[in-house]
């Protein structure tokens, strides 16, 4: 089979390798139909990551076909239709055995220990099989859109967490791929007025041209966000802020813009090297805020992002603007990080 090899930072080849076969009872392969491109793959192919040793397969994004199982899976049959999201909890520890498998100390991901999609083939393993968030896609849900269940399940435990209310006031900063669909999510659990900042005019258009549903949307480069919220606010400050961009400065202004018993969700990370970001504490205790950090998803908020597509209540079609065959792979990350692209799709 074809498959893209990241063999380093700023390394990857397409080769001919090996095609995986199932050895093992608990074992399954599925034929790739789509595979996203996500923004932690570009971090990966620019500066690499701990969990991933090369040569390795990236992607975490992926849509496709059961073409072989092992005799001991009885949920799946040969040509079921799955999606396949990236955490897989070991199904061991203690973070495990609570549902908590985005916390688990291991860590395995598809794409990162495991091998991703960017490949005409991939082998689950038995941990994913037992423990992972793979699932049959649901008539009507087609192989591009499935493979926005994984960040969509991100966003979900993002809200989960922040325990949104009906008519309370969310803003996000950062209108990539998962901001946009922050923002959309939204909207869809019963937020009042939601709020998008995005410091690029050009990247905060394209999210209006394509429909995102925010009710307010702040050029953080043209005017002062953390004003312009307290205003919309009348002065109040916002119940649930997300910071979909790894930025420092975005942090620190989502702390100055929270309302009492407001909740701060620091969602992207920061990469290696950033400042300490800084905060007026007494504010915080003042208020009653919150601030705490959401990491990827557990295998039910995979589950339940298919739902919503297939409820049609997430306009997946808005969010794919470039597709590139495997052997294109390297302009396609090129297309993503220099964000001519929302959402970059391999379909192998």
């Amino acid at each position: 089979m074809k498959a893209a090899l990241f063999l380093g930072p700023e390394r990857m080849e397409v080769r001919k390798i090996e095609t995986p076969s199932v050895n093992h009872p608990w074992e399954m392969l599925v034929r790739v139909k789509a595979c996203s491109i996500c923004g932690s793959d570009v971090r990966i192919f620019h500066h690499g990551n701990p969990r991933v040793r090369p040569p390795a397969i990236l992607g975490h994004e992926i849509a496709g076909e059961v073409v072989e199982v092992g005799e001991a899976i009885t949920q799946f049959k040969v040509g079921d239709r799955v999606a396949i999201g990236a955490d897989v909890p070991c199904g061991i520890c203690e973070m495990c055995r609570r549902g908590l498998g985005n916390n688990c100390p291991i860590n395995y991901a598809i794409g990162y220990q495991f091998p991703g999609g960017f490949a005409e083939f991939i082998l689950l393993n038995e941990t994913t099989m037992k423990y992972g968030p793979v699932h049959k896609i649901p008539d009507g849900v087609n192989d591009i859109a499935a493979t926005l269940a994984e960040p969509i399940g991100c966003c979900l435990n993002a809200y989960e967490l922040a325990n949104l209310s009906a008519g309370e006031t969310v803003v996000v900063f950062g209108l990539g791929p998962v901001g946009c669909l922050l923002v959309e999510l939204a909207k869809v659990l019963g937020a009042g007025k939601v709020i998008a900042i995005q410091r690029s005019r050009k990247r905060l258009e394209m999210a209006i041209e394509m429909g995102i549903p925010a009710d307010v949307f702040i050029c953080s480069s043209e005017e002062d966000p953390v004003k312009r919220v307290l205003e919309e606010t009348e002065g109040e400050g916002a119940d649930v802020i997300l910071t979909a961009g790894a930025s420092e400065e975005a942090q620190e202004q989502a702390i100055r813009m929270v309302a009492h018993r407001g909740r701060v969700n620091l969602f992207a990370g920061l990469p290696p090297g950033s400042r300490k970001i800084e905060f007026d504490s007494n504010f915080i205790h003042y208020r009653e805020a919150f601030i705490f950090g959401s990491h990827g998803s557990v295998p039910r908020h995979h589950k339940a992002a298919l739902k919503l597509l297939a409820d049609g209540r997430i306009k997946a079609e808005r969010y794919f603007t470039h597709f590139f065959a495997l052997d294109e792979i390297l302009e396609a990350i090129k297309a993503v990080k220099e964000r001519k692209a929302m959402k970059a799709v391999i379909r192998p």
